[in-house]
Order: structure tokens, then C-alpha cells, then sequence
């Protein structure tokens, strides 16, 4: 006999897993496993850069690691570019993915060059605290060479005041957290308007940055080369 839900509404849930459940990535199931509240905190990021980017036409991710965010943003923009310097990420990402959300997985380093396809915006959630200092600014130069003229870029980032809270873990990743003052200093010397924003948890707000366990730079006009 053919296995019927309660409620008639939720029949195609069962249609859907004939065709194969979705699956988590990597460092979604472990965080998933480990620590399940702290994908409410990933993805309310990812929601923050989905509606700040809404309506441009082609974005570059950059650090998707396994792409498990990524989704978000391709809900409000047609296309969606997702990259990470590491192949074990991005080979596990292109087999995965859903043809329906049209989302292009690419190897790529940030550091070794733009990914010149003058991109309308290009946003990095939890990678500048894993560039060293003394690459930082090549990291940042290459992201608004990734840019077209107008375009935008968004960058996510532990606050430096957060790291007496992080675990072992994300510490020994963490090698260039900076605090506000740092990271606005950073982008302005790519981008001629750079707007901060704090974040706790899951909310984003103008607060008074020490306070901030988490920082964002909206960048507006790419300088010139």
C-alpha cells in the first residue's frame, strides 16, 4: 500500500523523497550536529547580504566553503558566481547542487588574482579573519578588481572584540579579526564610501561597535587602480 500522509497537503514531501533529500555540506552538517543554532546565525547573514544585493544582476561569492548559504542570495539575484580557494569544497558543491537554483561553483584564489567577470557585487562572509595581515590588502584589491565600475562589495567579519568568545577552533583560523575603525580604514583605501554595520546573533543594527560580535562594511565606488 502506498504511504499516505495524514494531512493531504503534504503528500508531495514524499513525492519529493523519491527524488532524493536535500544534503548538507561539510561544514553545515558538522555545525549541524555540533552547535544547530549556529546555522540560524550563518544564515541570517547570508539574508543580510541576500536583501542588500537584491536586484543586481551577477554576484561573486568569495569563501563559500560549502555552499550551504548560498541559496539565500540566489533567491534574490539571477545569477550567482559561488567560489573558494579550496577544490574539496567546490567538487563536493558542483555534485550536489540542485539544477534549480543555477548556482556556478568555481575554484578560485582571491589572493592569486580578480575574477574579472565585472560583477555587479561581490560579497566574503567569514574569510577576511582568515587573510594574513600582510596579504590583506591584495585580498581586498582583487575583490574590487572583480567588480564593474559601479558595482558593490560586502564583507562579513568576526569583530576582533568577539575573540576572547570564539572556540579553539575558529581561534587557530582567525589570524585578522579587526575591530570597526580597522575595518573601515581597510576598505576605504579600495572604496571611496564604506558604510559599517554591527550584528549579535542574528540582528544587525547601527550599535556601538565594541559591543558587536560580528561586523559589516558596505562598499560603494571602487577607486581606481
Amino acid at each position: 500500500m502506498t504511504e499516505q500522509t495524514k494531512e493531504a497537503q503534504y503528500q508531495f514531501l514524499l513525492d519529493q523523497e523519491k527524488e532524493g533529500l536535500e544534503q548538507l555540506g561539510l561544514m553545515s552538517s558538522q555545525v549541524w550536529r555540533d552547535d544547530p543554532r549556529r546555522l540560524l546565525f550563518v544564515l541570517a547573514r547570508y539574508k543580510f547580504v541576500a536583501k542588500l544585493f537584491a536586484g543586481l544582476g551577477k554576484v561573486l561569492e568569495v569563501g563559500c566553503a560549502d555552499g550551504f548559504g548560498t541559496r539565500v542570495v540566489r533567491q534574490e539575484v539571477p545569477e550567482v558566481v559561488a567560489t573558494d580557494f579550496d577544490p574539496v569544497f567546490i567538487a563536493r558543491n558542483q555534485a550536489r547542487v540542485h539544477p534549480r537554483w543555477n548556482i556556478r561553483f568555481l575554484a578560485h584564489d582571491m589572493l592569486a588574482g580578480p575574477l574579472a567577470e565585472g560583477f555587479d557585487g561581490v560579497y566574503a562572509v567569514d574569510v577576511l579573519e582568515h587573510i594574513p595581515a600582510a596579504r590583506e590588502r591584495v585580498f581586498v584589491g582583487n575583490l574590487a578588481g572583480s567588480l564593474s565600475p559601479h558595482g558593490v562589495c560586502l564583507i562579513g567579519t568576526p569583530s576582533l572584540q568577539s575573540q576572547v568568545y570564539a572556540s579553539p577552533p575558529s581561534k587557530a583560523g582567525h589570524v585578522n579579526c579587526k575591530d570597526a575603525p580597522g575595518l573601515k580604514a581597510l576598505m576605504g583605501g579600495f572604496f571611496h564610501n564604506v558604510f559599517l554595520f554591527s550584528m549579535n546573533d542574528e540582528v544587525v543594527h547601527t550599535g556601538f561597535y565594541p559591543l558587536a560580535h560580528y561586523l559589516w562594511a558596505l562598499c560603494c565606488q571602487p577607486k581606481a587602480a
